[in-house]
């Protein structure tokens, strides 16, 4: 059988295989979905359970997606074990949404709240918060160039804060928390956007977890939230009411119309998680992937990433060459041979890999091979 693709024609077999040539895609965002997710939603896409239309075409007040919406807070809820007394919405918005939804929420009475600045997305959270209460920084890692943070019995907490807030990983400076910070009696509210779903968490640590979705669970437009139930009572009667997280959960995260498709695709990205064996599984994975491109970076004077080692992300691996006169000629030939987004953020330049939970294994074997190979022909 030949089919017409592209103004040439090719067997029904080599069309397959161009099929299987897919890019190493290491993006920092919005991120590599799992191939079999992507699999799923084509074959689904012109006809949703029998419906002769698309998830995309139908209510999201009907009974179809009012079950799939369900079935993936039901999965999302036993991928993460979270409590009874935590409610999880799906909003939009991104993290930056967040970043002022936190404070109309979870101010009450309170005048200020502490946060950690760990560099380029806490330094974002602390800017727009500023617009609503008086902000405490704590902890802050500029002095060390956002390598490290300060041991946390050096943190200056408030004990009548209205909450601590902290960026457990920072995507541009691929700096991660090994560690949840001890809030006290203050609630802990954490922007998770970058590695929610890399590995167990425990949730009941947490007054509020938020994260976009673009990188773990699912495509750009979606925004999770993980809210205990006792904070509720602490929102701004100014709040804008599709921020508002009593509002949200009073109408089960659907006040206004939800993102339908890409709540639809986290919950088959949450269903692919739970095949690959759930958090412990796929936290192994990750382990191994990050271990494979550190030591590629430490093995010798060529590559380099100045994050300390016991701050380093398993998601965001930025590092930078022997010379910058090199970059250029890495990006070049990185992509002649298939790799796609390694340019560092502007901030800092230099090269970046995420390693996130659709990275396949084999696709970061490949880079730290290429890595090999280019500093062969050039160190």
């Amino acid at each position: 059988m030949s089919i017409f693709i592209e103004g040439i024609v090719v067997r029904q077999s080599e069309h397959e295989n161009l099929l299987e040539q897919r890019a190493y895609n290491f993006s920092a965002g919005p991120a590599p979905l799992p191939r079999e997710v992507l699999e799923q939603a084509r074959d689904e896409l012109l006809d949703w359970q029998g419906l002769g239309a698309s998830v995309m075409e139908v209510s999201h007040r009907g009974l179809e997606f009012l079950h799939t919406a369900q079935e993936a807070e039901q999965d999302l809820r036993e991928l993460l074990q979270i409590p009874e007394n935590y409610h999880v919405l799906f909003l939009q918005g991104g993290a930056r949404g967040q970043f002022a939804a936190i404070p109309f929420n979870l101010k009450g009475d309170r005048s200020s709240a502490d946060y950690v600045d760990s560099g380029y997305w806490a330094q974002s959270a602390i800017n727009e918060a500023r617009r609503y209460l008086k902000v405490n920084v704590v902890a802050d890692g500029r002095a060390g160039d956002y390598c490290a943070i300060p041991a946390q019995d050096q943190w200056q907490l408030d004990r009548d804060a209205a909450y601590l807030h902290y960026t457990p990983n920072e995507t541009i400076g691929g700096l991660e928390f090994s560690f949840i910070p001890d809030s006290q009696d203050v609630p802990l509210v954490a922007d998770m956007s970058s590695n929610i779903l890399s590995g167990p968490l425990d949730v009941s640590r947490f007054g509020v977890i938020y994260a976009g979705a673009q990188k773990n669970i699912g495509p750009a437009g979606l925004t999770l939230v993980i809210v205990r139930d006792d904070l509720l009572d602490r929102g701004s009667p100014t709040c804008p009411s599709v921020f508002d997280y009593r509002q949200q959960v009073a109408h089960h995260s659907m006040y206004n119309t939800p993102p339908t498709f890409a709540w639809y695709l986290a919950g088959l990205v949450f269903k692919w998680l739970k095949k690959q064996g759930g958090l412990m599984a796929i936290r192994e994975v990750n382990v191994r992937k990050v271990a494979k491109l550190y030591g590629q970076i430490d093995s010798s004077d060529f590559y380099q990433n100045s994050v300390e080692p016991a701050w380093r992300s398993r998601m965001n691996i930025p590092f930078a060459l022997a010379s910058t006169e090199l970059d250029q000629l890495f990006l070049a030939e990185s992509g002649e041979a298939g790799f796609r987004y390694l340019q560092g953020h502007k901030a800092v330049g230099g090269m970046r890999a995420s390693l996130y939970n659709a990275i396949p294994e084999r696709h970061v074997d490949a880079l730290v091979d290429f890595m090999q190979d280019f500093e062969r022909r050039y160190g």
